[in-house]
């Protein structure tokens, strides 16, 4: 009963907040703060009893919701080390967000009404991870996406911050078809949505290979548009138009995070179809450096830190797709606190300097020490630099990557942590340590927000040990045991070991090591007044500087003449064939007809007579051509 009130509880909240709370600023704040922590505090006892349990049973508990011949929903919980994990950085994190925004957004005319959008949010990304079956984690992704298109359009007034949300409401629309549509497929395939009968099912062969592969290249869909993968990743840098909150919020350990979940959920289906992994790797592999690229063409501290997730992400579903699951989703864990601690970082940064462009910062750490600090261990972090968290999160990745043979694949990554290495030290250098440039006198963030900064990287440095060679058990074997099927705790062999690679740790942290140096280099020099890249590389600068132009390319071609030419043409049909031909000539046919019939009603009794007589020589006539 518990796990129920884990989901109920932010749901109440954010109604409470929306129908009776929403002109006490204070109340509004508490109450959403006081749901989270509540959340957390109802997982708590699950995370501490994992190291004892690590190959628990799954806990399920379902109710029927739909019970008509041929289709059979429920709506239920499933419990077990994956969703224990998930639930603890949902609550985790997002409590901490929580608390910082009270100071974040004090004084904001839409204070409550923020509160009860993460009360909402939450509510909604708990539900995803605790669904039972397909169609209960669909209503609940579609319910993370309404609520993300309120938060990411908390600014409604300013056109872009609109503009931002429908962006990210329609694109996530594109691949949750292809969700739905993959979900249609395993329905259809074993009659059931629920994830223990479907892996009974592919475990038992009663699925063909083409048809997993379908499916699982449809669910993939889902997970392409909700972590931001190729093509669907022109969203998330636009998501920073909300407020810095919301970006930690949806950047870190929710929203972008849920397609991982969910891939990680249906691992099982994957493993029966090694072709779709093939495509899972290479679209988060080319993703992942895609993105880091983008991200050394930015000015805006939120966008690089955006871009930075874009490429996070990115290591997540390679790892998924060479059948790490487990790095995969240690590394979704570890990501969490570091990418949490940037964003709020970050908007402890904007909140001083009422700038985004970094640019326009510079010599702050004297003035912003605690925020400084804070930002430079999760930057560690981030990069994957030993002994931080990132730095046992992303070697499971590259070390899974590399054991499974496939090394072109190896080598994007390790180049994406290269480059990584190089943009967050140009973050750090040019915001913290660089030429004085701003605007007014910065100081450092109220306690309410420098304590979450604290605790997230006190994390940023140590979660990564949970993952620690020869720890047992670690958090891999936590994992390992969900990711390798909930039927079969010991797993199938499908999923790469958890084990540390010592050539590829000490290969990553040279490479690393060489992009710190390199960055470090070049953006702390004196007397800078731009971007060394813009000066020396224009229109390399340039190319990155606006996404590679795929942004550009969507809105000329798919939404300029595609989207836009189907409209015109659809817009034709409508105007000149169905209403002036169909619906006008009907229309002005009956209204003519109508005037004709009309001189027939004179109210003359001769007229009357004159027809009748007519009519009788009409008929005689007739009859007397017929006989």
């Amino acid at each position: 009963m518990d796990i129920w009130a884990l989901l109920i509880i932010p749901l109440v909240v954010s109604v409470f907040i929306a129908l009776v709370a929403r002109k006490n600023e204070e109340l509004s704040s508490y109450v959403s703060i006081g749901a989270v922590i509540t959340g957390f505090f109802i997982v708590l006892p699950y995370v501490l009893k994992l190291p004892g349990d690590p190959n628990m049973h799954p806990i399920e508990q379902a109710f029927t919701w739909i019970d008509i011949p041929g289709l059979k929903v429920e709506m239920g919980t499933l419990i077990d080390p994956l969703s224990i994990i998930m639930l603890f950085i949902v609550t985790f994190v997002g409590s901490l967000i929580h608390i910082y925004s009270r100071g974040y957004m004090h004084g904001d005319p839409g204070y409550s009404r923020f509160f009860a959008c993460l009360s909402l949010f939450i509510f909604a990304m708990l539900g995803i991870v605790l669904s039972n079956n397909l169609i209960m984690i669909y209503i609940f992704w579609e319910l993370v996406g309404l609520a993300s298109y309120l938060l990411i359009g908390y600014y409604y007034e300013k056109p872009s911050a609109a503009d931002a949300a429908k962006k990210a409401f329609l694109v996530n629309r594109i691949g949750d078809f292809g969700f739905i549509l993959g979900i249609f497929v395993i329905f259809y395939a074993t009659g059931t949505f629920n994830f223990i009968e479907i892996e009974q099912h592919i475990a038992a062969g009663h699925v063909s290979s083409g048809t997993l592969t379908l499916a699982a290249l449809l669910i993939f869909c889902g997970a392409v548009g909700k972590s931001a993968q190729f093509p669907l990743h022109v969203w998330l840098p636009d998501a920073m138009e909300g407020p810095t909150p919301v970006s930690a919020l949806i950047h870190a350990a929710t929203m972008v995070a849920a397609g991982v979940y969910m891939l990680a959920r249906t691992s099982f289906l994957y493993a029966a179809a090694p072709d779709a992994m093939v495509v899972v790797a290479y679209i988060g592999g080319f993703t992942a450096l895609m993105a880091a690229l983008m991200a050394l063409g930015q000015k805006d501290i939120k966008r690089i830190i955006a871009f930075s997730t874009l490429s996070s992400l990115g290591y997540m579903v390679l790892a998924i797709g060479v059948g790490g699951t487990g790095a995969g989703m240690f590394y979704l864990a570890t990501h969490a606190f570091f990418k949490a601690l940037l964003f709020l970082g970050a908007g402890s940064v904007i909140h001083a300097c009422h700038s985004n462009d970094i640019w326009e910062m510079g010599r702050l750490y004297p003035k912003m020490k605690a925020t400084a600090v804070t930002f430079i261990l999760g930057s560690l972090a981030m990069v994957g630099m030993f002994p931080f968290s990132g730095f046992w999160s992303k070697d499971e990745i590259l070390s899974a990557t590399f054991e499974s043979g496939n090394y072109f694949l190896f080598a994007m990554g390790v180049l994406t942590a290269f480059i990584t290495a190089v943009f967050m030290s140009k973050l750090v250098a040019v915001t913290f340590f660089g030429e004085k440039k701003y605007h007014g006198h910065p100081h450092e963030s109220p306690y309410v927000m420098t304590v979450p900064l604290m605790i997230l990287a006190v994390f940023a440095v140590i979660a990564g040990f949970a993952g620690f060679p020869g720890l047992e058990p670690n958090f891999g074997s936590f994992i390992h045991t969900a990711a390798s099927g909930l039927l079969e705790h010991g797993g199938r062999g499908v999923h790469a070991e958890h084990r540390f690679n010592f050539m590829v740790a000490s290969l990553s942290t040279v490479v690393v090591l060489g992009g710190l140096v390199l960055g470090w280099t070049i953006y702390s020099r004196k007397g800078m007044k731009s971007d060394v890249m813009e000066e020396a590389l224009p229109f390399t600068y340039k190319l990155l500087e606006n996404r590679f132009y795929i942004d550009h390319i969507y809105d000329t071609y798919l939404v300029g003449w595609l989207y836009n030419g189907m409209a015109r043409i659809l817009n034709y049909i409508e105007v000149n064939i169905i209403i002036n031909f169909v619906i006008n000539g009907m229309a002005y046919f009956t209204r003519q007809t109508g005037k004709g019939l009309r001189l027939t009603t004179t109210g003359q009794l001769q007229n009357y007579a004159f027809v009748m007589v007519g009519g009788v020589l009409v008929l005689m006539i007739i009859f007397a051509a017929i006989f």
